[in-house]
């Protein structure tokens, strides 16, 4: 295997000439944006309408330091292990990047996804990182899918296993049962399994797309194809991208126990790992700002079953996306002050 390294004057086909996008229409996205603002402050409105707020203050001002800080280590540990696992996926399309690029870009992408009034502005982030040693961005984007497919999974999984756990002790969860998340998970897989094994497949569902722009879909559909092919020849490199996806959801469930523990909030280590994935898993129905309300919401509602105070689950919500926003702020500062960018380390190898 030779390595071939990637620099401007290779860029070739990285530009992909996707940036020609047609316009959106302004009213329609003023439309869309107001809808979901009113959705954030309404539920938001009406949750803390609900509660004792001096008492919802005190939750959070009397927070153990100790223990948010624990939670911020726990979280830098999470990113840490998505950009490893990220890499792990770039590798097996043959492109090879350094951990620390890969950090620094995920350390802006968190920042983007949490001050941009978009929870995919990250992803955005990363393929622009990557299209260049990629080669394209479709290639880029198409990494960065299956990575979000396999975290996706990971959740399930963890909320599956939660269930199970708590359903043998705790009537509110067998009400529900786990069925339904082992379900969803083996649904997800499968689906999963044929988008890998059948690439081809794939491409013959996008052919009516062709009708859009004939040359210009075509290529993108045949990137996309070559991608996929290029994951159905590296189960291992897929096996462990699951692997770690499963451990960086499970520190995110810690993260939060971690919070729960400095207000001393008494839920159960595997209540928290049902109600963190599928708070996620409802926050990404496109309905609010960044999932600000509707993430309150489903704590509200799995603490009022569970018995706990509102206050409760609106403090550890709050604390949870305030020292996400806290720590995305070195995100920030990564962008601004610079240093090793992707496309100036990474190799695409050929065989």
């Amino acid at each position: 295997m030779t390595y071939a390294p990637i620099g401007p004057d290779a860029l070739g086909p990285a530009s992909d000439n996707d940036a020609n996008e047609p316009p959106v229409r302004s009213g329609r996205q003023t439309l869309i944006w107001t809808i979901k603002i009113v959705v954030s402050a309404g539920l938001l409105y009406a949750l803390l309408s609900r509660v004792d707020l001096s008492r919802l203050w005190a939750t959070a001002r009397t927070a153990s330091i100790a223990w948010l800080a624990a939670a911020l280590g726990l979280y830098f540990a999470m990113v840490f292990i998505s950009a490893w696992r990220w890499g792990v996926l770039l590798h097996a399309q043959h492109i090879i990047v350094g951990l620390g690029p890969l950090l620094r870009s995920y350390l802006v992408a968190t920042f983007f996804n949490n001050f941009l009034p978009s929870n995919i502005g990250g992803d955005v982030i990363r393929v622009r990182d990557t299209a260049r040693v990629a080669g394209s961005r479709t290639r880029a984007a198409t990494v960065v899918l299956v990575d979000r497919g396999i975290g996706l999974l990971a959740l399930v999984f963890i909320a599956a296993i939660g269930a199970s756990l708590a359903s043998a002790s705790s009537p509110v969860i067998a009400a529900l049962g786990p069925g339904l998340l082992w379900l969803a998970l083996g649904v997800g897989t499968l689906a999963g399994g044929i988008v890998l094994l059948k690439p081809g497949a794939v491409g013959r569902l996008l052919a009516p797309l062709k009708a859009l722009h004939q040359e210009w879909v075509e290529e993108r559909i045949g990137r996309l194809v070559g991608a996929l092919a290029r994951f159905r020849e590296t189960p291992a490199a897929l096996a462990l991208g699951f692997g770690g996806a499963i451990v960086v959801q499970a520190v995110l469930v810690l993260f939060y126990a971690a919070i729960a523990r400095a207000i001393n909030v008494p839920i159960p280590l595997a209540h928290l790992a049902v109600l963190i994935p599928l708070s996620f898993i409802v926050q990404m129905a496109p309905v609010s700002v960044n999932g600000l309300g509707v993430r309150e919401a489903t704590f509200s509602y799995y603490f009022a079953r569970l018995g706990l105070p509102l206050e409760s689950a609106l403090a550890l919500s709050f604390l949870g996306a305030a020292l996400v926003m806290l720590f995305s702020l070195s995100g920030g500062v990564a962008n601004m002050t610079g240093g090793q960018r992707v496309a100036d380390s990474g190799q695409r190898t050929t065989s």
